[in-house]
C-alpha cells in the first residue's frame, strides 16, 4: 500500500510488514489538499497532460495538452488515482518537493516516481492523511 503522510511531505511504500520506502513529496496547496482513500488506477510513462478546467481557469494561457518532456508539469510518469482527477507523478521543478505547490496531485522527484512506478500494481490502495 502507499501512505501518504500530507503534513510531512511524505510518501510510504509499505512493501512488507518489515519494509517501508519513505519518499519527500509535495503536497497540495492550502484548500487543495484531500484526505482519503483510493487505488491506482493507471500506470503513465511519459505522459501527456490536458490541464483540468480547475487549472485552466487559473491558468487561461496553457495549451490545452503538453506533450512529455521538460515542460510538462506531470515529469517522467504518472500514477493515476481513482478516478483520475489526481495523481502521483514526477516533476521538472524539484523545487517544489517538500512544500505545498499542487492543485491535490503528489509531486516526487523523477528518479523516485520511476522507481515506485517499477513496485506498485494497478490496484494498490492508497492512504491520504
Amino acid at each position: 500500500s502507499i501512505i501518504i503522510k500530507t503534513q510531512d511531505r511524505q510518501l510510504l511504500f509499505v512493501k512488507s510488514k518489515t519494509e517501508i520506502l519513505i519518499y519527500p513529496i509535495a503536497v497540495g496547496r492550502a484548500g487543495r489538499n484531500w484526505t482519503g482513500t483510493t487505488a491506482v488506477s493507471r500506470k503513465v510513462r511519459n505522459p501527456t497532460w490536458a490541464p483540468p478546467p480547475i487549472i485552466r481557469r487559473d491558468n487561461p494561457a496553457l495549451p490545452k495538452l503538453i506533450g512529455p518532456g521538460p515542460n510538462n508539469p506531470l515529469g517522467a510518469a504518472v500514477l493515476v488515482l481513482g478516478d483520475g482527477n489526481y495523481g502521483i507523478h514526477g516533476t521538472n521543478r524539484d523545487e517544489t518537493i517538500g512544500t505545498a505547490a499542487s492543485y491535490g496531485c503528489f509531486r516526487m522527484h523523477n528518479a523516485d516516481v520511476l522507481a515506485l512506478f517499477e513496485k506498485v500494481a494497478i490496484g494498490t490502495k492508497v492512504y491520504v492523511q
